[in-house]
């Protein structure tokens, strides 16, 4: 399926990228969790497509 490859291909770069970025300048900087959110939004975005049980509201009803 090509969306699957092509939002796994975005992980992998997003992540490698996160990686790179933390290596140059360390935890805090704003390049660094601005990439964080970016990866964030993709694994959500994943879960959202390939495992839906996950993101439905597991709460018992009032």
């Amino acid at each position: 399926m090509k969306t699957d490859e092509t939002l796994n291909q975005q992980l992998e770069n997003a992540r490698q990228r996160l990686h790179d970025l933390y290596d140059q300048y360390g935890f805090g900087h704003s390049s660094v969790l601005e990439q964080s959110m970016l990866l964030d939004e993709l694994i959500n975005q994943h879960n959202r497509i390939f495992q839906p049980s996950l993101c439905k509201n597991n709460f018992p009803s009032e």
